[in-house]
């Protein structure tokens, strides 16, 4: 997010994406590459116009290694002190270019990661909880400096093997600490729910979730909640699809008012056959 609030950004890099609907499609075979699942998902969010981007690509289009990541005309690699980002894609249905280059600076990079099931078959971690970002892009035309925060997921089986629904939040504290709940819950198996802190000096410590705040649904009837021991605001609504939303709230957490970014995941509504023939509309495939 930018400092002065008028610009946001979110980034995501997969390899074998969990949303792509060709990587479904293939599992019905054995053993399919997940090298040929990439893709990279660039939102702007803006007070006056969004942007969104989310071109897969197949092996031949792309390469990493220990410090690069090429996906198609995109790439980022890692300088030793920061994450460079070059970005050339194209938004999907209506044909307008995201170029330009990111770079962040992470204020300390954290070496932690927790399963996210009882099987431990999907782990999460934040590589850098607190960074500083900077946006220069040509189309559409920004140039900003704010906040920022990087993590990483990754699984040993499809998404739906392993979860129904989750919300999950991220929330910066006054001392420049972060906040991150994962809150997991499924119809015939008990709430699963991680509360963690991180600071500015690497110290990572649980604390005990407030109590579960119902949201009122998108407008794609997406349901949502929210860990906080009052109500909740939604302040900017950024992601409305079938079955995923993301927004900016402002709501209460460790006795603080805090700005949280929020998401949640409907895996049943991702996985439906209905879903999964419209994604093609907004990512499309270059093999």
């Amino acid at each position: 997010m930018s400092d002065d609030g008028q610009f946001g950004l979110t980034l995501i890099a997969f390899v074998g994406s969990v949303f792509s609907p060709y990587y479904a499609w293939a599992r019905r075979q054995p053993q399919p590459d997940p090298e040929n699942f990439c893709a990279l998902n660039v939102a702007l969010y803006s007070r006056h116009a969004n942007r969104w981007s989310m071109t897969e690509r197949g092996r031949r289009h792309c390469h990493r290694d220990a410090t690069q990541f090429k996906i198609g005309p995109s790439e980022m690699h890692w300088t030793g002190n920061c994450l460079e980002i070059a970005i050339d894609e194209v938004c999907v249905p209506f044909p307008r270019k995201i170029k330009g280059r990111i770079r962040l600076f992470p204020h300390r990079l954290f070496d932690f990661s927790t399963p996210l099931d009882a099987a431990g078959a999907h782990r999460w971690g934040p590589i850098a909880p607190h960074a500083t970002i900077e946006v220069d892009l040509q189309e559409p035309q920004q140039k900003w400096r704010g906040s920022a925060y990087m993590d990483s997921n990754e699984g040993d089986e499809p998404i739906e093997n392993g979860f129904h629904h989750w919300d999950w939040s991220r929330s910066q504290l006054h001392d420049g600490s972060t906040a991150v709940i994962y809150d997991m819950q499924w119809p015939d198996q008990p709430e699963r729910v991680l509360s963690l802190r991180f600071d500015r000096e690497g110290q990572v410590d649980s604390f005990e979730a407030p109590q579960r705040q119902k949201l009122p649904s998108t407008l794609w009837r997406v349901k949502r909640n929210m860990r906080s021991p009052s109500p909740v605001k939604v302040v900017h609504q950024l992601e409305d699809t079938p079955f995923y939303q993301r927004a900016l709230l402002q709501n209460e957490l460790l006795g603080e008012t805090v700005h949280s970014f929020h998401e949640s995941l409907s895996v049943p509504r991702l996985v439906s056959p209905l879903v999964r023939s419209m994604l093609p509309w907004r990512m499309p495939r270059r093999a």
